[in-house]
């Protein structure tokens, strides 16, 4: 079903618009694919999250967790089951954790700044099948993250509500985890792969 989706649309696109060169294709292929994952995803996701009683949370958590993937990018499973079964532990689970613990301020503060650092080292992380290959957009995307990650974790600091500060700290850390070079080992993923982009163009 994906795959007829992904190439009637690119196909759709191709016809209206014959210019468009592979690799403009190429990302317009990992977008929709993020698209197609994401709606059939929330089928899953959202009627759990409603029987689980945390669809509000779960609400928040992506609004919060999306402000930092949208520019920081990072890893994607590499099969949608992996992706379905992982979504569903964090959209899912992170609220439900959420609901029961108490973060101490200054562990706040500690987890904040952590998470300010390793986002602007490290975003955003792009993935084989979309690499970040312009050194402006890859510029763009770090300042835009890093600006975003610092509003988020003064916003977790001053916000009044525990539930939502506690949200707020866990969308930082998993954006976090997708983009450190660490979690693409573990999963023997491929880390900055404009890299070889660049060097195939050289």
């Amino acid at each position: 079903m994906k795959k007829k989706f992904l190439n009637y649309t690119l196909s759709l696109i191709k016809e209206k618009y014959p210019e468009t060169d592979d690799i403009k294709l190429d990302e317009y292929r990992y977008s929709l694919e993020g698209f197609y994952l994401t709606i059939s995803k929330m089928l899953f996701i959202i009627p759990m999250s409603i029987i689980l009683n945390v669809f509000k949370e779960m609400i928040i958590l992506l609004i919060f967790f999306n402000i930092l993937r949208e520019p920081g990018h990072g890893l994607h499973a590499t099969k949608s089951w992996i992706c379905l079964i992982s979504s569903s532990l964090i959209f899912i689970g992170v609220p439900l954790i959420c609901k029961t613990i108490i973060i101490p301020f200054n562990i706040k503060i500690i987890l904040g700044i952590f998470g300010i650092l390793l986002i602007y080292k490290y975003a955003p992380a792009d993935t084989k099948k979309a690499p970040i290959i312009k050194k402006s957009r890859r510029d763009k995307y770090k300042f835009i993250t890093t600006i975003s990650c610092v509003l988020l974790a003064f916003l977790s600091l001053i916000i009044k509500d525990q539930l939502i500060s506690n949200i707020i700290i866990f969308a930082i850390w998993i954006e976090v985890l997708l983009i450190l070079p660490l979690t693409y080992k573990i999963f023997h993923l491929s880390y900055d792969n404009y890299k070889e982009y660049i060097l195939n163009m050289n």
